[in-house]
């Protein structure tokens, strides 16, 4: 799936259709520079799945649990994949739940096999280019 979007809510839009594609268990690595809207992705994805809950960035919890059915993490500030196994993280690949992972390439080293990918381009101040796995 390929989109341009021209607001948060287009983008929150788009991904809460791909959230239509997703299954329990799957591990979606979101790509794209700080500002890209990864959070919004996180959003609509939350919204497809039918997750009313106000969803943030978890930069500092490192994950948010929204009731089993997402796992939103925000991995930025981890060093590697010891540190992700250290803080329980990768229990939750195999939880029954999607997960949803910024900054991925930071644990890049225990990441399960299959993962899908979304990367998101800033194209201006509310434009992005989404290209979804």
């Amino acid at each position: 799936m390929r989109a341009v979007t021209n607001s948060e809510q287009e983008t929150i839009r788009f991904a809460a259709e791909y959230a239509k594609t997703l299954r329990p268990g799957d591990v979606v690595l979101l790509r794209g520079e700080l500002g890209a809207g990864k959070t919004a992705f996180a959003k609509g994805v939350a919204r497809g799945l039918g997750i009313e809950d106000e969803v943030t960035s978890p930069t500092y919890a490192y994950m948010n649990d929204y009731g089993g059915k997402l796992y939103h993490y925000d991995c930025y500030r981890l060093t590697g994949g010891a540190q992700a196994e250290a803080l329980g993280l990768c229990d939750y690949f195999d939880a029954g739940g999607v997960c949803l992972i910024e900054w991925a390439e930071n644990i890049a080293d225990v990441l399960p096999e299959g993962c899908k990918v979304v990367t998101l381009r800033k194209t201006g101040d509310f434009s992005r280019e989404i290209e979804a796995e």
